[in-house]
């Protein structure tokens, strides 16, 4: 597990690279939440717990479903979009867009690459996106847009990047994790705001 970036009482690690890349969480008040489903295992769950409890487990889309009935068993809420966890045995909570995980977190619907993509968002400053296969990291090694063969809705996806523009963040992190080349901050919001101004060129 590598350290990636601390903010105040919050510790975000890399778990595994993926695809899809698996971060860890570690909140003082919230104790932890995995974005994406590593395999379980008795040896993970004590280096998770060394940071903080293992409490929920996010996932952005279908993609990051692995072992989930045995992180249940082990005490973790899963968590994910009504629209995706209709596609996905074993999750506690269907949220709609309107819920919040905590008063400072809460989620961003980003259909398109599968029906029901959705971000994970640390609100407080400088602000934090878990986006999940919604972006990659292209050349420059900061997450891009690109159209997939598979996308469910290149277009919706799309619209709903482009209103990304409106939010306040400094750091994103995606499915897709290059050690080495993956670049996730500070800067993503620049970074992102000029892709897309390429885009529209």
């Amino acid at each position: 597990m590598e350290s990636l970036l601390t903010l105040g009482d919050r510790r975000i690690f890399l778990v595994e690279t993926g695809p899809p890349a698996v971060y860890y969480l570690a909140d003082r008040a919230l104790d932890g939440v995995l974005i994406n489903a590593p395999r379980f295992s008795e040896s993970l769950w004590a280096q998770l717990s060394e940071q903080a409890r293992p409490r929920y487990l996010f996932l952005p889309s279908h993609r990051g479903a692995c072992d989930l009935a045995l992180w249940r068993q082990a005490g973790v809420t899963v968590l994910a979009s009504q629209e995706e966890a209709a596609g996905i045995p074993d999750v506690d909570i269907a949220f709609d867009s309107q819920q919040k995980l905590s008063r400072t977190i809460d989620f961003l619907p980003l259909a398109g690459r599968t029906r029901g993509t959705c971000g994970l968002r640390l609100k407080n400053l400088p602000g934090v996106l878990f986006m999940g296969p919604a972006l990659r990291p292209g050349p420059s090694g900061w997450p891009e847009l690109q159209a997939e063969p598979d996308d469910y809705s290149y277009e919706a996806r799309l619209m709903g990047i482009f209103a990304l523009q409106d939010i306040a963040f400094q750091y994103l992190f995606t499915d897709h994790f290059v050690p080495g080349h993956t670049q996730f901050g500070p800067g993503a919001r620049e970074a992102l705001r000029a892709h897309l101004d390429a885009l529209l060129a």
